[in-house]
């Protein structure tokens, strides 16, 4: 059955309770019944009974995150997630855009899900950030003025050293016990490379063998939040057929992993592809959930580090994992996990929403930042560059002096007995 004919039922399952208005950022900061989920919905109804996508419905879908806050808070079991991703998937195939609006998303996507035009931009971005040129930038307020899109994009980019490349296995440290496969992504791998290089050291440190395919390429979570079908499922069949030998595939970036959980529903309808597409659904595991589930061998050595833990929605939300990175961090001795406030309110990264909405994400970047400043913690972790960058600008804009880590090196330091300086020093 295709998800037109499913669309029924799924817009009927919301009674409109208003369960999910507390929960959704852009009702928390705007207070609009139509930038809720159930206000959002009754747009969708009314699309399905005819009404043609106007400029103003579209803006409302435009500045839904997906974060999928709703989902969890809903008491009838509303798929938000799907409905909005059908939704959007409407939108790129029935709504002309403005071309200013063209232009800036066909650059966003003709740049990020490609590992080797990332690659190619990291020279230049260095030079520009170590020459100060960046500030320069910033201080004249040209590019806000051409591109608010343009400038968020050169924001919220971080400060970039030297790229560590990984080797095609990496081998278990004592007795094997599992052979995995792990996903080294495309903003992950580029932007962040010391996060897969702790993470293949972990996995290898507690008995894996870990194949790092060389010719992986984007998963399709950008394309796939964002409407653009096609392009996701191409994205999706090339990642499947790149890790159909592994046991288990890790993934250390949430929306990536969501997005490899979802193959199963994105390839349904396609036969030749449907029953690969579960498979790999199947076995797609976050690192801190596959940790959890292997169970811990390796000694952990102290770290005498406060930090705060930040949940990816794409991990809390979409995958429904919380308890598991908070396990692995409780496990590490003398380190202190605090909370943050209002912890199911998305920091406003979510995909690309921070480069095509950033007024609402920079609000959203500002309001997470103060709650994680108001832990007092000198630490936060994250399990999601897009969250990385996002909360590191905010806290950067407020002159919090707070690194910002993934769970993987936070893992590494211990493991590795690198001690505080060490991983306060590593951490961006």
């Amino acid at each position: 059955m295709s998800d037109q004919d499913d669309l029924p039922k799924l817009l009927g399952d919301c009674v409109h309770c208003g369960f999910c208005l507390p929960t959704c950022p852009t009702y928390v900061l705007w207070g609009e019944e139509m930038d809720s989920p159930r206000g959002r919905i009754h747009l969708m109804q009314q699309h399905a009974d005819g009404a043609p996508l106007s400029a103003p419905m579209v803006e409302h879908f435009d500045q839904c995150l997906g974060c999928m806050a709703c989902v969890t808070a809903c008491p009838s079991g509303v798929q938000y997630d799907r409905l909005i991703e059908m939704t959007r998937a409407d939108v790129e195939r029935e709504h002309p855009r403005p071309l200013q609006e063209r232009v800036i998303r066909e650059a966003i996507f003709q740049l990020f899900p490609y590992r080797r035009r990332l690659r190619a931009l990291r020279g230049p971005l260095r030079v520009y950030q170590r020459t100060g040129l960046d500030r320069l930038v910033r201080r004249t307020g040209l590019l806000e003025r051409l591109s608010p899109s343009l400038a968020a994009i050169e924001r919220l980019a971080p400060p970039l050293g030297k790229a560590p490349r990984l080797p095609g296995r990496v081998a278990a440290r004592g007795d094997r016990r599992a052979t995995v496969g792990m996903l080294t992504g495309c903003v992950q791998g580029e932007f962040f490379p010391g996060v897969n290089a702790a993470t293949a050291r972990v996995l290898a440190l507690e008995g894996c063998d870990v194949v790092i395919p060389k010719g992986q390429g984007c998963c399709g979570a950008l394309s796939l939040h964002s409407g653009r079908e096609e392009e996701a499922r191409a994205f999706a069949r090339r990642t499947v057929e790149t890790f159909e030998a592994v046991d288990v595939v890790v993934v250390n970036a949430a929306g990536c992993g969501s997005a490899m959980k979802d193959y199963r529903d994105l390839l349904a309808d396609d036969p030749d592809w449907s029953g690969r597409a579960a498979a790999l659904s199947a076995k797609t595991r976050d690192l801190a959930e596959f940790l959890v589930e292997l169970g811990p061998r390796a000694e952990r050595g102290p770290l005498p580090v406060t930090l705060a833990y930040h949940d990816a929605c794409h991990l809390s939300h979409a995958q429904g994992v919380r308890g598991q990175p908070r396990a692995l961090l409780a496990g590490i001795p003398e380190l202190t996990v605090r909370e943050i406030a209002d912890p199911d309110i998305c920091c406003g990264s979510a995909g690309t929403y921070n480069l095509l909405q950033p007024e609402a994400a920079s609000a959203l970047g500002e309001r997470k930042a103060v709650n994680v400043d108001a832990t007092g913690a000198e630490l936060l972790v994250a399990a999601n560059p897009g969250c990385s960058m996002q909360i590191a600008t905010a806290l950067r804009r407020r002159g919090a002096d707070i690194a910002v880590a993934h769970t993987a090196q936070v893992l590494d330091a211990s493991l590795r007995g690198l001690g505080r300086e060490a991983l306060l020093g590593r951490a961006s």
